[in-house]
């Protein structure tokens, strides 16, 4: 009996950005709104650029309100997607080189969102991320933070709730 050659890392890594671009891909406002996710492991970044559409008072200058927990909720849903998709992959059940953005797992459905803004959000790039608290069959909690220049200062955080997604 011969063991089978583990794949290169990079074909790995190269399937995991494949399936985690079809999960985003699937969100038409990720794209309108310009945000990226960098990806290390099971652990995603988001980022959004700085762009003057997302200025909301040019006086100070500083992010509306909106843009920030637009991307705030982005990050959540697609932090808890990326989870699922992440435990589905891992297990076997999911060959990541058959996911489009046409047969990844339904999205989670928010329940509740509230956001903390907790300074204002200067016209630089943004990063956030999500930390799933706990996810069940029918129901997911996920924390998120969001900062600029310095992590250990966010300038807003969010807790989401959601429904989760009927499998099968």
């Amino acid at each position: 009996m011969s063991l089978r050659r583990p794949e290169p890392v990079q074909v790995i890594k190269e399937r995991r950005d494949r399936a985690l671009s079809a999960l985003v891909g699937g969100i038409p406002y990720v794209t309108f709104l310009g945000i990226v996710f960098d990806r290390r492991g099971d652990e995603l970044t988001a980022i959004l650029p700085h762009d003057e559409k997302h200025i909301g008072n040019p006086a100070l200058p500083a992010l509306h309100g909106g843009a920030t927990a637009s991307f705030l909720e982005v990050t959540a849903i697609v932090g808890l997607g990326w989870s699922i998709l992440w435990e589905e992959i891992e297990s076997g059940r999911t060959d990541p080189a058959t996911i489009t953005p046409g047969s990844i797992p339904r999205l989670p459905k928010t329940i509740d969102f509230t956001v903390d803004y907790l300074r204002v959000g200067l016209p630089r790039d943004a990063y956030a991320r999500a930390q799933v608290n706990r996810s069940g069959r029918r129901y997911a909690s996920v924390h998120v933070e969001a900062w600029q220049d310095n992590r250990a200062r966010p300038f807003a955080q969010a807790t989401g709730h959601f429904l989760m997604p009927a499998h099968g």
